[in-house]
């Protein structure tokens, strides 16, 4: 049994160096050039009225020839509309739409059909952007084969807490296998709150059609459309912090839970070996971890081999999650990763679990 678990260290090691090798090591850059194109900039809404006036000082930073921004509100029950209308006058480039159909999906569809733009970007009502963020996420389609880009997102860590470290931590796992999976030429997921894609692609492979039902998964199913239909070079990551969406961090551990298990809902309806195969490793790694506490229970005077375990695995963490928080310029502790080590596979079985018995609510909708 010892024998077993320390080859799993070394394993688990080797795994996680992989993973961070695709990770690039010098922070890419981007020559600014102006838009050449008309690009629409696409933001569904839904109860977003403490978001509304932080969003629309965000977006004002943007407006410029060549960009027109669609905010999308999905049948909002709070003032949203209303705070966008009278906060947005003389906002030249920003349209303001009314979804006729329910959920996100049906919002983006509907301002995606009335986009202006041959680029599509997308985003969420609780997001910050850098400089020169449209300019860079388009610039990858100077190069015409490639159909869908995806940047990545991380949360927005406003003032000192745990709960928003691990968040921060955990999004650096997200983003390793993702940019990972991506470099494989076998994407496995990428967020909408940071998605840019061609509006032909997107009317090719007929949009959300198919998945409309579901409340998630808008970004995920039309990556997945997109790179079955054009191919393997026709998805592009871009692992870099001059692209990089900060989102609001959840408040509370349950409403953290519940936004991972909406997430991790999606995996029984891809149909996907590799999704279903990384969702069951992802959850198979936590057991083993977890099951190492035999040592304790069978024998108190295992603490130390406890300890050389559980130390590897921080280790082997802070080593790959630690380069792309780096190259993302996020500050961590080395306290916020020994905690998150420790607390990360009791999270991830919770969420597994309700993922199985697929319970959970977005925006005061149940699936």
């Amino acid at each position: 049994m010892i024998s077993f678990y320390l080859l799993w260290c070394i394993g688990y090691f080797i795994l996680l160096a992989l993973l961070s090798q695709k990770w690039p090591k010098d922070h890419l850059t981007f020559p600014f050039r102006p838009l050449s194109k008309k690009v629409s900039l696409i933001i569904p809404f839904r109860n977003e009225q403490e978001n509304a006036l932080p969003l629309l000082k965000e977006l004002k930073k943007m407006e410029q020839e060549n960009l027109e921004i669609l905010l999308v509100d999905d049948q909002s029950e709070d003032d949203s509309f209303q705070i966008f209308l009278e906060n947005s006058k003389g906002f030249s480039s920003l349209r303001l739409l009314r979804s006729p159909g329910i959920g996100k999906k049906a919002a983006l569809d509907f301002g995606i059909k009335n986009a202006q733009g041959d680029l599509i970007l997308t985003s969420d009502a609780d997001c910050f952007f850098p400089d020169n963020w449209v300019e860079n996420m388009v610039s990858a389609f100077d190069d015409i084969h490639v159909q869908l880009v995806a940047g990545p997102v991380i949360s927005d860590k406003k003032e000192f807490s745990f709960s928003l470290s691990f968040q921060q931590i955990e999004w650096a796992s997200i983003l390793l296998l993702t940019n990972f999976s991506f470099q494989n030429q076998a994407p496995l997921m990428c967020s909408g709150a940071n998605l840019a894609f061609r509006k032909i692609a997107f009317l090719e492979v007929e949009g959300y059609q198919g998945n409309e039902h579901l409340l998630s998964g808008d970004d995920e199913f039309l990556l997945k459309k997109i790179f079955s239909r054009f191919g393997p070079d026709s998805c592009k990551y871009l692992p870099s912090s001059a692209v990089l969406v900060n989102t609001s961090a959840q408040d509370t551990w349950a409403g953290l839970i519940n936004q991972r298990v909406r997430w991790a809902g999606k995996w029984k309806v891809h149909h996907s070996f590799s999704h279903g195969f990384a969702s069951l490793l992802a959850f198979g790694i936590q057991i083993i971890w977890l099951s190492s506490f035999y040592f304790l229970f069978h024998n108190p005077k295992f603490w130390l081999m406890m300890l050389v375990l559980w130390g590897a695995k921080v280790q082997a963490e802070k080593m790959a999650l630690g380069k792309v928080l780096d190259s993302l310029e996020v500050p961590r502790s080395n306290f916020d990763f020994i905690l998150t080590s420790i607390i990360h596979p009791f999270y991830v079985i919770r969420v597994g679990i309700g993922a199985i018995l697929g319970k959970f609510s977005w925006k005061g909708r149940s699936n």
